[in-house]
């Protein structure tokens, strides 16, 4: 008869044990998956959950911890702390941003080669509308509004510091030129005329 050697041994310390789960779930872990995964009955596991709420509050000798575990959807999770949220969403936007779709990168691609330059302008260049994506460009923080036309009230916009930060260039003359990565028109006209 053969034994299975991924047989689980119950694990000595729960708290570690929860912790290191915690550490690498993505989702709410229910009392029952983690009493399973630990081989630990759902009533220690609810109990080491307790104990760890209180460690993670500062509740006794240790410090109050920037990220708390919460119940929610019927499991329980590790989450930031309310208090450094600011930090988080500094931190993610500047050092861990999420990756741009095309048109974003296409939109801010215009927004860098030709600024200061307005939404109707970049929207003639790409031939589709382009305030949602411009939208995104501001809130993620890549252009900001360089100034308003008098004459037409058409908002400019510009790129940023965090652009070029994110670009890992100190300047939009760094940006390659553009003109040798386009065609010149040639291409299929007959050489004779």
């Amino acid at each position: 008869m053969e034994t299975d050697e991924r047989i689980a041994t119950p694990v000595v310390d729960l708290a570690r044990g929860l912790e290191a789960i915690f550490m690498v779930a993505d989702q709410p872990q229910s009392l029952v998956s983690l009493a399973t995964a630990l081989n630990a009955p759902v009533a220690a596991i609810r109990k080491t959950i307790t104990a760890l709420c209180a460690d993670f509050d500062g509740e006794g000798e240790g410090p109050r911890r920037g990220f708390e575990l919460r119940e929610v959807g019927g499991g329980w999770r590790i989450y930031v702390r309310e208090d450094y949220d600011s930090a988080v969403r500094d931190f993610v936007y500047t050092q861990n941003p999420s990756r741009l779709s095309q048109a974003a990168l296409e939109t801010l691609a215009v927004i860098a080669y030709k600024q200061p330059i307005s939404r109707g302008a970049i929207a003639a260049v790409r031939a589709v509308n382009v305030d949602s994506v411009v939208r995104t460009l501001l809130s993620r923080g890549l252009i900001t509004e360089a100034f308003t036309d008098n004459e037409t009230g058409a908002i400019h916009y510009e790129t940023t510091e965090l652009m070029l930060v994110q670009l890992g260039i100190n300047s939009i003359a760094e940006l390659p030129p553009i003109s040798p990565l386009l065609s010149d028109g040639t291409d299929g006209f007959d050489e004779q005329r």
